[in-house]
């Protein structure tokens, strides 16, 4: 997800639910998000984990119980979103929070199953 187009729609709202370790996000065409704090992490746009290109992706095991310490604007365009377990890289766009809500059911049907296949755990250790 590069930069945003002219159409893309923006948060009118960002709500941080600390217990519930979610994230709300309304958009400015009625669409509303709840992301999992977890769904967050492991789909951070970050080259540390999705890598410099296809195949590179690195598999994040034991977020379950990651939090957000801070939300960062960056531009009129995107959040930086500064993790409880120090992982603070990865620049949450518009368009690609737009794409993690609209397709959230299948990327996180994905995680899981790339996890049960390599035996990992959403715990920490």
């Amino acid at each position: 997800m590069a930069g945003l187009t002219p159409d893309t729609p923006w948060p009118t709202e960002i709500t941080l639910q600390q217990v519930t370790r979610v994230l709300d996000v309304v958009f400015s065409d009625g669409r509303q998000y709840h992301f999992p704090i977890e769904f967050l992490r492991v789909h951070s746009p970050s080259a540390e984990v999705r890598g410099h290109g296809p195949g590179q992706e690195t598999l994040q095991t034991g977020k379950r119980q990651v939090g957000i310490q801070e939300i960062v604007p960056v531009g009129q365009y995107a959040i930086q979103l500064r993790f409880t377990d120090g992982h603070e890289t990865g620049i949450y766009s518009w368009d690609y929070l737009l794409d993690l809500g609209r397709h959230q059911e299948e990327y996180w049907a994905d995680y899981l199953n790339r996890m049960e296949a390599v035996g990992a755990s959403r715990d920490s250790h």
